[in-house]
Parts: structure tokens; C-alpha cells; sequence
């Protein structure tokens, strides 16, 4: 089989050939940024286009709009050519779509959640069938055994969901944790959430600040209320922190189960859900019951059961004993409705390039 089709390529009637491939810059790329990681999204995005030759248009999230005015800025100071970088601020409906829709515009890249992502891909192909990266939102298991380091396993746990206020689409907001270490666990996790410190972002000693804006402090709670209606058992937190600003008590639930919304919907804030297992096929049928695929971690001792999961599990990452552990040489993308495409390492190249194939049939005359 093989061997006689490299035979039939090797034939005499292709001796005269070559054959190469160009990877040529898309053109002019847009690039929608989100307000959690306002620069650090940019970059991911900005340095690939630019540095395959592309130009960029960039639309900041309209809370979060100063950031990527700076960095423009700091680009003009440093000499880049007028039109290389772009920056327009705006809002998603009017500034957002008119990118995603225009004709001209040949890739757009966007970090955000899936609802937004879904409606990007439509103007899409509605307009000129743009490229599209996708990255979007996650619900993502962490599954601790009972043969893991405890006191690792609950601190990345802990720091994986509530990183960032728990605004972060990588957040650790389902933890799996085996039934015979799950008692302490829980109480583990509620001594770390009891001692994190909430106030004013500017001081040093804050771990959690604000939520982003009413909307999703709103939600958040909205969310917390349903699984206290559900049956699932509030540990600690479960309510806003005063009576002025957006700040959320740190949250832990126990005794969840998959059918409560805190279990299946992505919350974006400080609320960690628990819920035990008793086997791997178990945990992996119920880790994978998602949406979403954007990352998942693993908590062992046991090299043959994290690759057992690591190779089980849908998601485009998955970490071993530790969380939100980021290379650049390492690409970053979703599985399923967390979204299409990667970012970071040499998957993120590709992404902003057009492959050309060259066929040059070369005469036997020489000059």
C-alpha cells in the first residue's frame, strides 16, 4: 500500500519539479480583547500578528479601554509605522461587530465569553469568511485523589478559582475531590478562604478586589442564592462584603451536584463548588459532561493515573499537579464551546499565516 504510492511519486514524470510552500501574513487582523487580563490578552494576540506581518486592529473591552491605549502609545514612542497598530475603543454591538463584519478585515482573533464568540463567528462567515480564533469560556474541572499532596492540591485549588476575584475562564470551578480525603478537604479549603484577605486593590496586602461592574456582581450572587436553594451546603462566604462597592465574600459550597447551576454554569467570581467521587471512570464521565473543554488539573501521586486522565479528559489543557501554569512556547485553546484555534507557541504563528504551495516545473535545457 504505502510503498507503491511513494513508488508512483517517485516515477520519472516528476523528476523536473519543485516544490515548496510560503507561509504568507493574512493581512489586516482584528483583535477583540477582554477586561480580566486587558494586556496580557492583547499581547498574546498582538505579538503573533505582528511578528508574521500583519497589520492590527484592536477593539479593548469598553471597561477596560486604557490599558491598550498605553501600550498604542508606548508602540508610537517606539517607532512603529503608522497603521500597524490600531487601537479603537468602543463598545461590543457597535465597534465589535463593525470589525467582525467588515470585508476587509481578513482574521480576527477574540477573548470573551461563548455567547459573544458564537455571535463573531457568525458575522464571520456572514461577511467574508474571516478567520477565527475563539478563545472563550471554561468550566473547568479540578480532580484531586486521595493519593495526592493535600496541601498542594487545596492551595492550587484554591488559587485557581479565586484568582483574579474568580474572573478568570481558566478558574478551577469544579473541584472533584475522592470520597476519602473529601471531609478534609472541604474544611482545608474553608480555613484558606476564611483568611483571604478583600479591599482595596491598590494595597499590597489584598488578595481580592471588586468584581468588574454591577452586572456581574449581580450575577454572581444570583448565582450563590441558587445553590443555597438547591440543596448545596454553604461553608462560608455565600454574600456581599459591606454595604458599598462590588466586593464578594470569598465562597465555598459542598455537597453539590452536577444538575445545580453553580455545577454547570461558568460564575466568573469568588465561588468554589465541591463535590466528591468515588472512581476514575466515574470523575471522567462527569468532568467531561460540560460545554465547555478549556482546562482541567489533576491532583496525584501516581504518574499512570494523571496520563490516564490527562489523556481522558476534553480539554485543550490539563495540568498536573499544579494550576494555571502558563509557557509560551505552550499552546492555549479550548475544546468544544470554549472555542477554536490556540494561542502562545508555534500553533499561535500559524494562525496569522496563509500557506502557499509553489510548484515550479523546472526545464531540462540549463542555460
Amino acid at each position: 500500500g504505502c510503498i507503491s504510492v511513494f513508488i508512483y511519486f517517485n516515477e520519472k514524470k516528476y523528476e523536473n519539479y519543485v516544490c515548496f510552500t510560503r507561509h504568507e501574513p493574512v493581512g489586516v487582523c482584528g483583535a477583540i480583547t477582554p477586561w480580566n487580563f486587558p494586556l496580557l490578552m492583547l499581547i498574546w494576540k498582538m505579538a503573533p500578528a505582528l511578528c508574521c506581518g500583519n497589520t492590527l486592529v484592536v477593539k479593548p473591552a469598553e471597561q477596560t479601554p486604557l490599558t491598550s491605549l498605553h501600550l498604542g502609545s508606548l508602540v508610537k514612542e517606539a517607532g512603529f509605522p503608522p497603521g500597524v497598530l490600531n487601537i479603537v475603543p468602543g463598545y461590543g454591538p457597535t465597534a465589535g461587530a463593525a470589525l467582525s463584519m467588515h470585508p476587509k478585515v481578513d482574521k480576527i482573533a477574540f477573548t470573551g465569553s461563548t455567547e459573544v464568540g458564537k455571535l463573531i463567528k457568525e458575522a464571520a462567515s456572514k461577511s467574508n469568511l474571516k478567520r477565527v480564533t475563539l478563545e472563550l469560556g471554561g468550566k473547568n474541572p479540578c480532580i484531586v485523589c486521595a493519593d495526592a499532596d493535600l496541601d498542594l492540591a487545596v492551595d492550587c485549588a484554591h488559587q485557581g478559582v479565586f484568582f483574579n476575584q474568580g474572573q478568570c475562564c481558566t478558574a478551577a470551578s469544579r473541584v472533584f475531590v475522592e470520597e476519602q480525603i473529601y471531609p478534609e478537604f472541604v474544611k482545608r479549603s474553608v480555613e484558606y478562604a476564611k483568611k483571604r484577605l478583600v479591599g482595596d486593590p491598590f494595597d499590597f496586602q489584598t488578595e481580592q478586589g471588586p468584581q468588574i461592574d454591577q452586572q456581574q456582581f449581580d450575577k454572581i450572587l444570583d448565582l450563590i442564592e441558587s445553590g443555597k436553594k438547591e440543596g448545596a451546603k454553604l461553608e462560608c462566604g455565600g454574600l456581599a462584603m459591606g454595604d458599598c462597592g462590588l466586593f464578594i465574600k470569598p465562597t465555598i459550597f459542598s455537597e453539590v451536584t452536577d444538575n445545580m447551576r453553580i455545577a454547570k454554569e461558568e460564575i466568573f467570581g469568588p465561588v468554589q463548588p465541591i463535590t466528591k467521587f468515588k472512581s476514575l471512570e466515574e470523575v471522567i464521565q462527569r468532568a467531561n459532561n460540560t460545554e465547555y473543554g478549556l482546562t482541567a488539573a489533576v491532583f496525584t501521586k501516581n504518574l499512570d493515573r494523571a496520563l490516564t486522565l490527562a489523556s481522558a479528559l476534553q480539554s485543550g489543557t490539563v495540568w498536573i499537579n499544579c494550576y494555571n501554569s502558563f509557557f509560551a512556547q505552550a499552546p492555549f485553546g479550548g475544546f468544544k464551546m470554549s472555542g477554536n484555534g490556540r494561542e502562545l507557541g508555534e500553533y499561535a504563528l500559524s494562525e496569522y499565516t496563509e500557506v502557499k504551495t509553489v510548484t515550479i516545473k523546472v526545464s531540462q535545457k540549463t542555460c
